[in-house]
């Protein structure tokens, strides 16, 4: 149990004087969850800027990174990871490689499309800022024992899956 009244127990309370008939509990979750998402972009956004990064660019470069030599997908296979349009990728492509942190080239396997390969210096600035990007991840999580991180990790897969979301 929290130790001190927050802004969602402020809201629920409210709904629960206002409109006793209903039942508001659902917000204690949803209302957490969207005001956590609020404050860990914020400090995701600090953490990519300090690498000069952003979310979409971060995203891309870390998709290619853990793919494993020879550090190099299709645009589809990035796209279905970034859960993006194909318009946002090419976009998020072009920024990535006008900088020279990957490089489009022919398929080996299709001569039509290009596959995207991380350069050695997009490899070298994921290895600078991931570690970056996972102290900052420790540090918004560090108020969770390990208990109550396995339980929440649990909790949230369940809601993702009833959601239907796709592990690809």
């Amino acid at each position: 149990m929290a130790e001190r009244e927050d802004h969602v127990d402020r809201v629920v309370r409210q709904w629960g004087a206002e409109r006793p008939d209903l039942d508001v509990s659902p917000m204690e979750v949803l209302g957490r969850l969207k005001r956590l998402t609020r404050l860990v972009d914020a400090e995701l956004k600090e953490t990519f800027a300090r690498h000069d990064l952003d979310f979409a660019s971060f995203d891309v470069l870390a998709t290619l990174r853990r793919s494993g030599p020879p550090y190099r997908l299709t645009p589809t296979g990035l796209m279905r990871s970034a859960m993006v349009t194909s318009g946002a990728i090419s976009q998020r492509l072009d920024r990535l490689e006008a900088r020279g942190l990957v490089t489009r080239t022919p398929s080996g396997s299709d001569g039509r499309s290009r596959d995207v390969a991380l350069t050695d210096e997009g490899y070298a600035l994921m290895d600078r800022a991931l570690p970056d990007h996972l102290a900052t991840e420790e540090r918004i999580l560090a108020g969770l024992d390990e208990a109550r991180t396995a339980a929440f990790i649990d909790a949230l897969r369940v809601v993702l899956d009833t959601l239907g979301d796709d592990p690809e």
